[in-house]
């Protein structure tokens, strides 16, 4: 097992060092330093616990990959995570909001980083819109499957399946909710809570429709006696629904400190050992030996989604968004260990 996340704990080991580093150069009191280090630890359990979900589904995707265009999701897809998400992302929306170049958003976020929290967090309805439409639509995706025949919650699960055939249902679902919740906003925001929403839907359906249509003209290179497996498609899936998996994890991490240097060493050491458990999950075939596990994490996503939208008008605090997901995953792996039971059981040789 420690193959897997040898490169996380020395990544960690790194963060930690230059996180020390940081802290002897801005403070001149150990009490402050050993505050600053325990910052970070927090922050990378808040982000491993908040994205174990956005692990167990990545999953899902990346075995469907070779290990070729694995390996490039672990290490590309980390300097997209570390670097992207949770340091230029942060930035870009400061920039935007600011009406300020990036080095000008640079020196904000380093020297004036009360402001620099007020802007980030002023932008939430945007965020809240656009990463739970995404977010959603992976999940209802999942479950509005017409070829679904595994049901965890049967009674729910079920009756999604029977409506999937209706085109395009899952679509006017989540439209009906975000004009709903944009409903309950004051003039000035729905516009923008709308506008964001209609961009997660939009950015899902044009990334699931690069997959598909990768994935025919690999499927017509291997019918013509050519193998072809890009898995660009996918990684490029996975990019977008890690990006909308951290929003709440970088918005949330105000609530400990409005410092970018320690939110971004302590988000980056998370980020990565989620890319760990991802690579785990595959490797050990896990999805495939507990039969719910990835039901559990798909109705975490939808709560994730669901939450992310409602943030716009009521505040849920984060330590409530990564216990229900910790919580449907925990239920469904039990599910499955109990599955498992009875059919050891119940075969000639159990």
């Amino acid at each position: 097992m420690l193959r897997y996340y040898t490169f996380s704990l020395v990544f960690t080991a790194a963060c930690f060092g230059l996180g020390l580093w940081y802290a002897i150069a801005s403070s001149d009191s150990l009490g402050a330093i050993l505050s600053i280090l325990w910052i970070i630890l927090i922050l990378s359990i808040l982000e491993v616990s908040l994205s174990f979900d956005n692990a167990v589904v990545n999953a899902t995707v990346l075995r469907e990959m070779d290990e070729v265009w694995q390996q490039r999701f672990l290490v590309w897809g980390i300097a997209i995570a570390v670097f992207g998400t949770r340091i230029v992302f942060p930035l870009a929306i400061v920039a935007v909001a600011a009406n300020i170049g990036p080095i000008e958003a640079i020196d904000l976020s380093l020297n004036d980083p009360e402001r620099y929290e007020q802007i980030v967090s002023g932008a939430h309805v945007g965020i809240a819109g656009f990463g739970g439409a995404f977010l959603s639509m992976v999940g209802l995706k999942f479950f509005f499957d017409a070829d679904k025949d595994v049901h965890w919650i049967g009674a729910i699960e079920r009756q999604l399946v029977k409506v999937s055939s209706l085109p395009a249902i899952e679509i006017a679902l989540l439209m009906s909710v975000i004009w709903f919740i944009s409903a309950q906003l004051p003039d000035d925001v729905a516009l923008t809570f709308l506008t964001a929403g209609i961009g997660g839907l939009i950015t899902f359906i044009a990334v699931d429709a690069l997959g598909e249509y990768l994935n025919m003209r690999e499927e017509a290179k291997k019918a013509s006696g050519v193998v072809m497996r890009s898995g660009l498609g996918g990684f490029l899936y996975l990019e977008v629904l890690d990006a909308s998996f951290s929003f709440d994890g970088v918005i949330g991490a105000f609530a400990l400190s409005n410092n970018m240097v320690i939110i971004a060493l302590g988000l980056s050491i998370g980020a990565m050992f989620v890319r760990s458990m991802t690579i785990h999950l595959v490797r050990a075939g896990t999805l495939a030996q507990y039969r719910y596990l990835e039901h559990g994490a798909f109705w975490a996503i939808i709560a994730l989604g669901a939450i992310m939208l409602t943030s716009a008008i009521v505040h849920i605090p984060e330590t409530i968004t990564g216990l229900i997901g910790v919580t449907l995953i925990g239920i469904s792996f039990w599910w499955s260990l109990r599955h498992n039971k009875r059919e050891a059981a119940a075969s000639p040789t159990g």
